[in-house]
């Protein structure tokens, strides 16, 4: 099951995504019926129920109309998860992207750690939003990303049982501004300058798009077997795969778990692969331009690039 969150007079409605191209609104499929009070008032709510309780509204889902449903194309998409508690993040978790982004080789038998950080939720866009330039904008870069999207709340969780904690997934694009602060004149960089500008710059205010829709745990048959490519103007600036990974989604869940809850709704960014801006030619971000980030099983998450205002 493909699942959505989507504005429809102004208020966000959570949306089951068919085949057909079609999306229904759970509130208007659920309204005057006795099972009224399985119809959700957000995807995170479903995000947190229970399988069987799930199931039920996908059945509420299905016995609605073909009219009820909303042609997609005609609705605007909204990030399906709003407000996550979470955006966890992870930086580099594939040996390409670490090596074009000047830092030394990592070897299988390297004893390493997970390097993570985290995202405001404010960071967050949809599907067809546009990715905002403003003052601090000098050196926008991409990074496509496949995101888990936590189901069930859980500390300390095993590896063993890491995937019975995954609702789905979804795709991040995690916009990073690699040159914050570079044009300010005269700046005496202290000695851990570099690593705060690299983190304020994934801060900014719409620096996540995220979506289409979420994907169900249950459509994904293997999400270490996804291609991941990223275009920029129709231009193919990323390509790779999830099995090159450095650290496997169950690993990662273990260890993010073991250091803070993880609860319904929370995003990880899984890391992003080779060519993210900076290694491809000292490429950014420019007005009026259109990433594209596509992941099969998911979609294809698009967003323009405008100045604003």
């Amino acid at each position: 099951m493909r699942w959505v969150t989507f504005d429809r007079d102004g208020a966000s409605r959570p949306g089951l995504a068919r085949e057909d191209g079609r999306v229904i609104d759970l509130q208007a499929a659920g309204t005057g019926s006795r099972r009224n009070r399985q119809s959700p008032s957000s995807l995170l709510e479903i995000c947190a129920a229970a399988p069987a309780a799930r199931r039920a509204i996908a059945e509420l889902a299905d016995k609605a109309h073909l009219e009820a449903g909303l042609p997609l194309k005609s609705i605007r998409l909204r990030p399906p998860i709003e407000r996550p508690g979470k955006i966890l993040c992870l930086a580099g978790n594939y040996r390409e992207h670490i090596v074009e982004s000047g830092f030394e080789a990592v070897a299988d038998a390297d004893v390493i750690t997970p390097q993570l950080f985290l995202k405001p939720a404010t960071c967050l866009i949809g599907d067809g939003d546009p990715i905002p330039l403003g003052p601090y904008s000098v050196k926008v870069g991409w990074e496509v990303e496949l995101a888990v999207v936590i189901g069930r709340r859980g500390r300390h969780i095993a590896e063993a049982d890491a995937m019975a904690h995954v609702f789905g997934y979804t795709v991040l694009n995690d916009v990073s501004e690699r040159g914050l602060h570079a044009h300010l004149a005269g700046r005496r960089i202290r000695e851990r300058d570099p690593f705060f500008d690299w983190l304020a710059g994934k801060w900014f205010d719409g620096f996540a798009p995220c979506g289409p829709c979420i994907t169900e745990a249950a459509g994904i048959a293997d999400p270490h077997d996804l291609d991941l490519r990223l275009y920029v103007n129709g231009e193919l600036r990323q390509q790779g795969h999830t099995g090159n990974m450095i650290f496997r989604i169950p690993q990662l869940i273990a260890t993010i778990s073991a250091i803070t809850t993880l609860e319904p709704g929370d995003l990880i960014a899984t890391g992003t692969p080779v060519g993210a801006g900076t290694g491809f030619g000292e490429a950014f971000l420019r007005e009026g331009d259109e990433v594209a980030c596509d992941i099969p099983g998911i979609g294809t998450l698009r967003n323009p690039v405008r100045r604003a205002p």
